[in-house]
């Protein structure tokens, strides 16, 4: 398991959830290279789909801007090493 510390930077998401999308993201970074983006991107996206349902969308990055809306408790922005990650659920409205 990679030794580097998560750091949430915005959520909206139960905390067992959250320590969730940071244990996949950090297992991730295990299996695939650092610049492997989509991949690691992926790996979560599937983990996730598998746990709380499908709909889940990842995106991997070190500088990327975004704008979407999510399902309510379905949202966490965080980093880890030189990466960004963001998980959420979209909303169907």
């Amino acid at each position: 398991m990679l030794e580097g510390k998560a750091t949430v930077k915005e959520a909206d998401m139960p905390l067992k959830m959250q320590i969730q999308a940071m244990s996949s993201a950090s297992h991730a970074l295990d299996l695939f290279d650092v610049s492997d983006c989509v991949s690691i991107a992926a790996h979560i996206k599937k983990a996730f789909d598998k746990m709380y349902g499908g709909g889940w969308q990842c995106v991997v990055g070190s500088n990327f801007g975004c704008f979407f809306s999510h399902s309510p408790g379905t949202f966490i922005f965080f980093s880890l090493e030189t990466l960004n990650f963001l998980i959420f659920k979209g909303d169907s409205s």
